[in-house]
């Protein structure tokens, strides 16, 4: 069975944040901090198709009411 990167988006970047800060503050050897690298690139990628897929489904609900509008993070 093959183990999932991660849960969800947010757990993901949770996780990310606790790598960064292993890899920074603690004095981890060279293999670690390259496992721990290349687990953290596995949770960039589930983000980043997370984010794509949420993008792709606003794309299609806005082609369903004809009001593709601009965002504003405000």
């Amino acid at each position: 069975m093959v183990k999932k990167v991660a849960e969800s988006f947010e757990s993901a970047i949770t996780e990310l944040e606790q790598i960064i800060q292993h890899i920074e503050v603690d004095q981890i050897d060279l293999d670690h901090a390259l496992n721990q690298y290349k687990h953290g690139m596995e949770l960039v990628k589930f983000c980043q198709d997370k984010l794509r897929d949420v993008e792709q489904k606003i794309k299609i609900l806005d082609q369903e009411t004809n009001q593709l509008k601009d965002f504003n993070a405000e």
